[in-house]
């Protein structure tokens, strides 16, 4: 198993957990999101929080534009608010939301660019595990990839707006790459999932103090589906997770028949049945890869302030001083560059002086893969500090990878630490949250394992809900808040089974392992390497094989390679020191191609700031009673030519290859000017960089704008809908009303009130005191400014030209702020219908 999951978190003490609905986006997503409400019923039982990255200086009306999409209740935040079901919450601008306890409470947003989906989703996970359901609808950006990841380590369901149909794709895209999303569909497909997936069991079961009990009687019920799913995954994987954790394994089962609108653990099982991507993504489920950098901060305060620094003092006591380090279950690899950057910060200019190694190791191919690259959205912001990000990490766009001399100190392979031996002669183990997933079974191997892996006084870490067990005999706690022990100096238990390291054979999963098969000629391979290099005066030397896997090792190669061959690799080329790589290659492969010795002289070397010429011979072999091809590869630092002489004497072979001045002038030239490429190339680099930096601030402002021009459209439509609607009203209105503002000028008039005031439609616009009415008011502009300023309802009798008497009434004009803005005059046939009127129909 891998990382952290939230499910291990708190006590699942909560009644009232019924799933929550985090939806994020960006720009297009408020589209997206008002369709994604348009076909969810009303009375789903879940909780649905709209996170949409706003403009942080503008109010918004989103959750007035969301209410015509739903009959839900739609709640703009405005502090901490109990969550209640069907009902759909909106953050509002330049703020973030979190849950807790049950809760939405505010932070204040801080980050430079916005994450705020992330912040939301990562504590959805915290709260609610397997009944936190995240999806990611139309935007740019990387924002809510992380917080999906989580979601999905927690056991949640997590969704993703399909490219096609969203509007701004890169954000839905870029959590579907990083393999953090369930299903891909259109807003009304993810609508209609969410209904049915809040009917299922999986999201239904509540959480209680008794769901263990009741996992366990259902694994009884079920033993021989179980034991069949487990099957299958050991023979298409190659991974056996029968004595892993059952309860927690069979709630990542769980998750995946939701997915497939499974009920029965039965029917789950005949799915499975040679079904390889389901089998693989059931994989994927249950090793919960999720971690993140410096997670548990007080842990590595703790390594850096007290750990470390005792421990490379009494490393330096006895030179040649090396640091090993082994962090299983590494997931995609943060914790064991967060250990290198702690290291590497503790010895400051020291750091040279020691030689420093760190394993990470995983079950998942997929994931080391990831954790070799280095590479990170830009999530890592809110773990990482500036001064950290710009000294340890290189931007790259919207990501971040950790720089060159971090990642060349961390090693990563695949390995099971249920059955493979452990690496050795180790001065730090971090294990956290990991053995919580195993059984006490395997506990009685992992534990032991460590001790036996450490060197004496070295360290172990664990996760904060761990402990050594039965095993206090073998380690003392030194830190027991950080969960901190050191190794005791007693002999590791005899019934600790350390066999021949497993991790590097090719078999049928991918993974590789060292199989039997390959040391079978060990005696044979010793007598051939030492008839032949003892003859040339025993230079340094490998045996390698023809896919260049190092087989054996023969005198002091750390010259030549940068790495041990324990280090997690065994192919030569990518143990060999860069300086020398394009020499190895061509040199074996030549070899390989001639069958028979290949030389190349004074190929260069770069050792410790120096460079140094080294002779490589390449020595193609064979087995007795076998086809299989070896070579011996000889490191040579002899200028002498009588070692090159004598070994192919040895060998019955005459071949001598060697390299003209001229050529040597023309490498050091290509190296002097590759140099000054690599020089520029930096400076380039950094402009770049900041212009990556500049893009990102514009594009994060763009998003918000986006969203913002949305809801201005939106509001520009309602205006215009409403003009519409005044307009109608307006004009079935059959006696004259005149609307006009605080200097008089009149807004609107009604088509039957143009005879009585003589007004056109030309005249909107001009003030009431320009005009001639038909009806005989002398003193209307001082009715009207006194009406305006006292807000006192003026009324009386008038006649108009023809002698019909009307009744005259000027009200004050009121805005939507309560504000007086004008007068609204009316006219009321007193006698009956007026002649303007009937003139007008």
């Amino acid at each position: 198993m891998s990382g952290k999951s939230p499910e291990r978190g708190k006590p699942k003490r909560k009644t009232r957990a019924w799933p929550i609905v985090g939806i994020g986006g960006s720009a297009g997503g408020f589209e997206a999101a008002m369709e994604v409400l348009r076909h969810l019923s009303p009375k789903t039982g879940m909780s649905f929080v709209i996170v949409q990255h706003l403009d942080p200086h503008h109010a918004s009306r989103l959750a007035d534009l969301l209410r015509k999409a739903t009959a839900m209740p739609v709640i703009q935040l405005t502090e901490t608010s109990a969550l209640e079901r069907d009902t759909v919450y909106v953050q509002p601008p330049n703020k973030c939301v979190i849950v807790k306890d049950g809760a939405l409470q505010l932070v204040k947003r801080t980050e430079r660019l916005n994450v705020a989906i992330d912040h939301f989703f990562e504590s959805l996970a915290e709260e609610r595990g397997s009944r936190a359901i995240g999806v990611i609808l139309s935007g740019t950006g990387t924002d809510g990839t992380a917080g999906l990841r989580a979601i999905k380590a927690a056991g949640g369901l997590t969704f993703a707006q399909s490219e096609q149909s969203a509007k701004f794709p890169d954000m839905p895209r870029n959590a579907i790459r990083a393999g953090f999303v369930d299903a891909v569909l259109p807003p009304r497909e993810i609508a209609e999932e969410l209904r049915r997936i809040g009917h299922h069991s999986y999201v239904r079961q509540p959480m209680t103090d008794g769901e263990s009990a009741e996992a366990e009687k259902l694994i009884d019920q079920e033993a021989n589906d179980l034991a069949r799913i487990f099957s299958s995954l050991k023979t298409h994987i190659g991974v056996d997770f029968s004595s892993y954790k059952r309860t927690t394994l069979l709630r990542r089962i769980q998750r995946r028949m939701a997915l497939h609108r499974i009920e029965k653990l039965g029917e789950y099982r005949r799915f499975l049945n040679n079904n390889k991507r389901e089998i693989e993504a059931l994989f994927d489920d249950l090793l919960i890869n999720v971690t993140h950098f410096f997670r548990d901060e007080p842990v590595f305060r703790a390594l850096q302030k007290r750990f470390l620094p005792a421990l490379l003092k009494k490393k330096m006591k006895h030179p040649p001083v090396q640091l090993r380090v082994w962090v299983p279950g590494c997931a995609t690899g943060e914790e064991v560059y967060s250990l290198a950057i702690c290291i590497l910060e503790t010895l400051g200019r020291h750091s040279v002086k020691i030689k420093i190694r760190i394993f990470g190791t995983d079950l998942s191919e997929s994931t080391i893969e990831h954790a070799r690259a280095g590479i990170y959205s830009s999530a890592i912001e809110k773990d990482v500090g500036p001064a950290r990000l710009k000294y340890f990490f290189t931007k790259r766009g919207s990501s971040y990878q950790i720089n060159r001399k971090v990642r060349d100190l961390c090693t990563f392979a695949r390995q099971d630490i249920t059955a493979d031996p452990p690496f050795s002669r180790l001065d730090l183990i971090s294990c956290r949250n990991v053995l919580i997933y195993l059984s006490p079974q395997l506990h009685k191997r992992c534990i032991p394992q460590f001790h036996y892996a450490l060197n004496p006084g070295g360290y172990l870490i664990l996760g904060p809900a761990e402990s050594v067990g039965l095993y206090e005999k073998l380690f003392e706690s030194v830190d027991r808040k950080n969960k901190i022990y050191a190794k005791k100096d007693v002999p590791t238990p005899r019934n600790l089974e350390v066999g021949p390291y497993r991790g590097f054979e090719v078999s049928q999963s991918g993974a590789r392992s060292t199989s039997t098969g390959r040391t079978d000629f060990n005696e044979q391979l010793l007598e051939v390497a030492d008839r032949i290099v003892l003859s040339a005066y025993a230079p340094a030397a490998v045996i390698i094989d023809r896919s260049m896997q190092v087989e054996q090792v023969r005198g002091r190669t750390e010259d030549y390679l940068e790495r041990a061959p324990d280090s997690g690799t065994q192919n030569l080329l990518q143990l060999a020191r860069p300086s020398m790589v394009a020499d190895l290659r061509k040199t074996i492969d030549r070899s390989i191609k001639m069958s028979k010795p290949a030389r190349k002289e004074r190929a260069l070397v770069r050792v410790d700031g120096r460079t140094r010429e080294v002779n490589i011979e390449v020595v193609p072999f064979q087995m007795a009673q076998s086809d299989k091809l070896w070579m011996l590869v000889i490191f040579d630092e002899t200028t002498k030519g009588s070692r090159p002489g004598r070994l192919l004497e040895v060998l019955g072979r005459t071949e001598s290859q060697r390299e003209t001045n001229q050529m040597r002038r023309e490498l050091s030239a290509s190296q002097s000017a590759g140099q000054e490429m690599l020089s520029r190339n930096e400076e380039l680099q950094l402009v770049n960089e900041e212009l990556e930096t500049a893009k990102e601030e514009l594009q994060s402002t763009n998003e918000e704008l986006t969203t913002l021009n949305d809801e201005l459209s939106n509001r520009n439509m309602e205006m215009m809908q409403l003009t519409s609607d005044l307009d109608n009203l307006l004009t079935s209105i059959q006696f004259p009303i005149v609307m006009v503002d605080s200097t008089l000028t009149v807004r609107r008039a009604t088509p039957a009130a143009r005879n009585a005031f003589n007004i056109l439609p030309t005249d909107i616009g001009r003030r009431i005191t320009e005009l001639k009415p038909n009806i005989n008011v002398p003193d209307l502009e001082n009715i009207l400014r006194d009406v305006i300023a006292t807000l006192n309802v003026q009324q009386r009798k008038v006649k108009d030209s023809e002698g019909h008497e009307y009744l005259l009434r000027v009200r004050p004009y009121r805005t939507t702020e309560d504000k007086i803005d004008g007068a609204v005059i009316t006219l009321v046939d007193i006698e009956g219908e007026t002649k303007v009127g009937r003139r007008h129909r």
